[in-house]
C-alpha cells in the first residue's frame, strides 16, 4: 500500500563532489501523493501523475536537493493508491497528514478527487496545485480554500474551445448542426455536459442525442450505436480514460461517419495511438500541446529516459509543472512553513515547462483546451494563453 522512496544524491556524492557541510541534511522534505494504482482512474493516473512524480523526485535529489534557506534537503515521496475510491483516498489522506506528518502534498488524480479533498488539505493548511481538475466553480473552491490552486482551466473554456471549432467548421460550410453528445456520469463530465448544453444550443446547434453512462462502464456500443443512430455532423464525448478508448473501439467498429469526433481524457495519452494507429488521425481531445517548443521538448525527452515511459500530450506537463512551482515557492520563502509558502504561490510568478505561470486569485490562465492527433502527434489547436497552435483538420473515415 505504501512506498518510501527517498533517493538522496547517491550518484553526486559517489562522484566525488565536495559538499559544504552548511547544504548537507539529514532531513527529507515529505511529500505525500495519493491516487489510483488500481481501479477505473487507474490508466490514467499511472500515465499522468504518478511518472512525473517519480521524475521529479529524481531531478531534485540527482542535484541534491530543496534548497531550503541555504541547507539543501532531498524529498522523500510518501505514495497510496486510493484504487480510485473517494472513502480510500480521504483515508490515505488523513494519514498522510496525521501519522505520516508529510510537510506537502501533491495534488489528487481526476475533478472530483481534488473537490473532495480539498476540505482536508485546506484545513490542515496544505498548498495544493490541482492540475487535473476542470471546474467553474474555483472562484468558490479558491474563496473556501485560500490554499487551492488551479493550473488546467475552466469548465467554460474547454467547452467554448470545442464550441468554436464546431462554429468555425459550420461556417466554413464543412459540418451541418446535428451534435451527438455523451458524458461520463461523475463530477467532470456532468459539470461538461451540462455547460456544453447550454453553450452549444446558444450557438445554434441542435443536440441529437445526449448520453450520460457511469464511470468504468465495460460495454460502450449501445452508446455508440445510439449516437450512430442519430446521424450527427460532430461527436462529442466529455470522457475518462477507459471510455474515451472504448468510444474510439466502438466508432471504428460501428464506422461513425462524422468530421469532427472529440473525447476528453485519455486522448492525448500516447497509448491512444498505439492502440488505434492512424484510424484515430484528425480526432480531437482535451488538451494538447506544442511538441516544437524546446522547453517540451527537453521536458519529454527527460520523462521517458528516468521513467521509460513516452509523457502524454497534455496533463503530464503540468503536473511536472506543478511539482516545479512547489519547489521554487519553497525555495523563494525559504521555509517549510505551509503558510508562507502558500503566500509565495500566490505573490509570484514561476518558470516551468508550460512557460512562466503567474496565479490571478489563485488560478493560472494559460492551459490548452482543445488537441488533435495529427500525422502521430497530439497538437494543441486550441488554447488560452498558448503559443503553437496547429490548425484543425476534418476527420475523414476511419482507415
Amino acid at each position: 500500500m505504501k512506498r518510501r522512496t527517498t533517493i538522496k544524491a547517491v550518484a553526486a556524492l559517489a562522484a566525488g563532489l565536495a559538499l559544504a557541510p552548511a547544504v548537507l541534511a539529514a532531513e527529507t522534505i515529505k511529500i505525500g501523493a495519493v491516487a489510483p494504482k488500481t481501479g477505473a482512474l487507474a490508466g490514467g493516473a499511472t500515465v499522468t501523475q504518478w511518472p512525473n512524480v517519480e521524475l521529479w523526485a529524481h531531478q531534485v535529489n540527482e542535484a541534491g536537493g530543496i534548497n531550503v534557506g541555504g541547507t539543501m534537503m532531498p524529498v522523500e515521496i510518501i505514495e497510496y493508491d486510493d484504487k480510485t475510491n473517494p472513502g480510500e483516498h480521504i483515508k490515505a489522506a488523513n494519514r498522510l497528514i496525521n501519522q505520516d506528518k508529510v510537510d506537502f502534498v501533491v495534488a489528487p488524480y481526476g475533478t472530483g478527487f481534488n473537490i473532495a479533498a480539498a476540505p482536508i488539505y485546506g484545513k490542515a493548511g496544505y498548498p495544493m496545485v490541482a492540475v487535473s481538475a476542470i471546474t467553474d466553480k474555483m472562484d468558490e473552491l479558491t474563496e473556501r480554500y485560500p490554499n487551492l490552486f488551479f493550473t488546467l482551466g475552466t469548465t467554460s473554456s474547454f467547452v467554448g474551445g470545442v464550441r468554436d471549432i464546431l462554429v468555425e467548421q459550420r461556417e466554413a460550410g464543412n459540418i451541418g448542426s446535428k451534435v451527438a453528445m455523451v458524458n461520463v456520469a461523475d463530477a467532470f463530465g456532468i459539470e461538461l455536459s451540462d455547460v456544453a448544453r447550454e453553450m452549444f444550443t446558444e450557438a445554434g446547434f441542435e443536440l441529437v442525442y445526449d448520453k450520460s453512462y457511469p464511470l468504468g462502464t465495460p460495454d460502450l456500443s449501445p452508446v455508440m450505436k445510439g449516437a450512430k443512430a442519430s446521424e450527427p455532423d460532430a461527436f462529442i464525448a466529455w470522457s475518462y480514460p477507459p471510455d474515451s478508448f472504448g468510444l474510439a473501439e466502438q466508432a471504428i467498429i460501428e464506422d461513425l461517419d462524422v468530421s469532427i469526433y472529440y473525447s476528453a481524457v485519455a486522448t492525448s495519452f500516447p497509448a491512444f495511438f498505439g492502440a488505434y494507429g492512424s484510424k484515430i488521425d484528425n480526432v480531437l481531445g482535451a488538451g494538447g500541446t506544442n511538441v516544437d517548443d524546446p522547453l517540451i521538448a527537453e521536458y519529454r525527452a527527460a520523462h521517458e529516459e528516468v521513467t521509460g515511459k513516452t509523457a502524454d500530450y497534455w496533463a503530464s506537463a503540468n503536473t511536472y509543472a506543478s511539482l516545479q512551482v512547489l519547489q521554487q515557492a519553497i525555495e523563494g520563502a525559504a521555509s517549510l512553513d505551509r503558510d508562507v509558502v502558500t503566500q509565495y504561490i500566490k505573490d509570484n510568478s514561476f518558470d516551468t515547462v508550460m512557460g512562466t505561470l503567474t496565479f490571478e486569485n489563485n488560478v493560472s490562465y494559460k492551459f490548452w483546451t482543445v488537441g488533435q492527433w495529427q500525422d502521430g502527434v497530439f497538437r494543441g489547436v486550441k488554447g488560452v494563453n498558448m503559443d503553437g497552435a496547429a490548425d484543425v483538420r476534418l476527420k475523414d473515415g476511419w482507415n
